[in-house]
């Protein structure tokens, strides 16, 4: 479900505070928003520290804004697709919060996320938004969105092999499209149309603030018990060679 930009600009009574958390790809980020606007935020670009960096980053975001646990309405998380070992330590942080301290789950969509993000900062309703997240090889994980009039999906999130017929369809069809995220630079080279253009911008919570608002509003959320990362593939585990 993709969200009607409408509906963000009207006057809500409900006050929020909402702690998100970004950890699907090597960029750990948080960030505190009220009634959908930021607070504060932290992130760490290192890669592969989600899990000795993401409850510091958290620490330091409430010491920067003056909150406490506590004072959170309700936990927001990207829950994929993306890092099968950042998804499972952003959903475990969040649910632990919730569980310990009865607050609300929202999970969102993280390439709904990275389009917000990426609209937010080029503002352009005259192209297409692919967001892309790197799922190795030439294999990223993508969907496809237009933010003329009323935001829509226009190609589902979805795991897809890039080769140099990607998007062709809608590159004939006259379309540009704007590519994002840390899996578009690999594909650069290959998808090299005078229609596409490539700006880096990386996955970050502070693009959630709105989309979490917006969840919590509308009593979108998720439940403990059976929430699970949305994978989309399934990880590719290897067994340890025995020592002889």
């Amino acid at each position: 479900m993709f969200w009607n930009l409408d509906f963000f600009f009207c006057n809500f009574p409900t006050v929020s505070l909402i702690l998100n958390i970004e950890t699907a790809t090597p960029v750990c980020s948080v960030c505190i928003s009220e009634d959908g606007k930021e607070l504060v935020s932290k992130e760490i670009r290192e890669g592969q520290a989600h899990a000795e960096s993401l409850t510091l980053l958290i620490q330091d975001a409430l010491s920067a804004s003056g909150l406490t646990m506590n004072q959170l309405d309700a936990v927001a998380v990207s829950n994929g697709p993306g890092s099968y070992t950042g998804l499972r330590i952003g959903l475990s942080v969040a649910k632990g919060i919730c569980y310990a301290l009865d607050k609300k789950l929202i999970t969102l969509n993280s390439l709904e996320v990275l389009a917000w993000g990426t609209f937010q900062k080029t503002g352009r309703t005259d192209v297409l938004y692919c967001p892309m997240i790197d799922a190795r090889r030439m294999e990223v994980y993508t969907a496809l969105y237009d933010f003329e009039a009323t935001p829509s999906v226009i190609l589902e999130t979805q795991a897809k092999i890039i080769d140099e017929h990607s998007f062709h369809d809608f590159f004939e069809a006259g379309h540009r499209i704007i590519f994002s995220g840390n899996g578009a630079s690999k594909c650069q080279s290959i998808v090299n149309n005078s229609s596409s253009i490539y700006e880096e911008i990386s996955s970050s919570a502070s693009f959630m603030s709105l989309l979490s608002q917006k969840s919590f509003i509308c009593k979108i959320f998720s439940d403990l018990s059976y929430i699970a990362p949305s994978y989309l593939k399934k990880p590719n585990i290897t067994r340890a060679k025995k020592k002889l």
